[in-house]
């Protein structure tokens, strides 16, 4: 979900520059449509296995439920494609957690195959051309349920998966109702990767692995619990037009985290009941939908919520030991990932100056 680029005026102080990359607002752009399309896709699954008394398919409810962010403003056609090939590869991520749980991983286990989900999920990601691209939604989704203590039977899981996969293409299609907002049914030409491209993919699933790696084992070896975390925050910077652009996603990253923590303490300290929270997931998606192309920080704001309000729905823990677990692993990993941006800018500007 890359942050939309911004030119600033020239001759304007780096510090200038930064701190207006950090607090721009783009405009909106029918945010409110897809927003609502996911804010449906994740709370009416919720609700569904709340009334049925199976907190515990929550988890699998809840990353089915990303199958409904891909294809986020193209034409139905294009857009059930796009949702079929998301989906498809989220519940194949979803299928591996669940089996990895069974096999009693240690938190160093969990970190080396989530680094190896990273590197996989990105290349995937990037040959199915989805948008957004990356694995960070691949990494929250394996590691998440991959901790998880006790575990529904696996196709049990996988049913509320698949279903709340095939309920967001539906979603998907709802605009098709209205005449106003019914897209062409053509069919869009085949793009084939190329070599050069296929090539690229792999240095970029390359720099994901090392990232997540990175972050998981700094923050494992602190003995921060929800390591995961770290590894998902250190590829958020990854994504981006420019070495400025990427920096400034991992500094909002930062700071929306900040801010969604504050929120989130006034939402799980009072110890909401279960459908309270299944509302507040709903609203928070809704929020994040509507900001996340415009403003990274301000999202962050309502995904941070979103994130651990998720984790108490299917696993209840200490609500202070979650808030600050975040914080650190927030900062953890969006460090990681800055210094990495900043290393391969720097390589890429030393190694021109050395050949001339």
């Amino acid at each position: 979900m890359p942050a939309a680029p911004s030119i600033p005026p020239t001759g304007s102080p780096p510090a200038v520059t930064l701190l207006r990359d950090l607090v721009r607002i783009a405009p909106p752009a029918s945010d409110h449509h897809p927003a609502l399309r996911c804010a449906l896709g994740v709370g009416l699954p919720l609700l569904a296995v709340l009334v049925m008394g199976r907190l515990d398919l929550a988890v699998f409810a809840t990353f089915g439920a990303f199958a409904g962010i891909y294809g986020r403003n193209e034409p139905h056609r294009q857009r059930l494609a796009t949702q079929l090939r998301g989906g498809g590869l989220m519940l194949t991520v979803i299928l591996a957690a669940a089996l990895a749980a069974r096999a009693d991983l240690g938190p160093w286990d969990l970190v080396f195959l989530t680094s190896a989900v990273a590197g996989a999920g990105t290349f995937l990601a990037g040959l199915f051309r989805l948008r957004p691209g990356g694995s960070l939604f691949h990494i929250f989704a394996f590691a998440t349920i991959a901790s998880v203590p006790s575990q529904p039977s696996l196709w049990e899981g996988m049913l509320a998966a698949v279903a709340t996969v095939a309920f967001a293409a539906v979603l998907g299609q709802a605009g098709n109702l209205w005449p106003t907002h019914r897209t062409g049914w053509e069919r869009q030409p085949a793009d084939h990767p190329t070599a050069r491209y296929l090539g690229a993919l792999g240095r970029e699933a390359a720099l994901y692995v090392a990232a997540a790696m990175i972050a998981g084992s700094a923050a494992t070896a602190l003995g921060i619990g929800h390591s995961y975390w770290a590894m998902v925050a250190a590829t958020v910077p990854l994504i981006g037009q420019s070495a400025r652009a990427r920096v400034t996603r991992g500094l909002q990253r930062i700071l929306g985290t900040v801010a969604g923590l504050a929120l989130t303490a006034l939402i799980l300290l009072p110890e909401l009941d279960a459908w309270h929270k299944v509302l507040v997931i709903a609203v928070a998606q809704f929020a994040a939908e509507m900001f996340i192309l415009r403003q990274y920080a301000l999202a962050q704001a309502f995904v941070t919520p979103l994130a651990l309000v998720s984790a108490e729905l299917a696993h209840p823990t200490d609500p202070s030991a979650l808030l600050a677990d975040r914080a650190v692993e927030t900062l953890v990993g969006a460090s990681v990932g800055i210094a990495l941006v900043v290393l391969l800018h720097l390589r890429q500007h030393i190694r021109p100056a050395r050949s001339s």
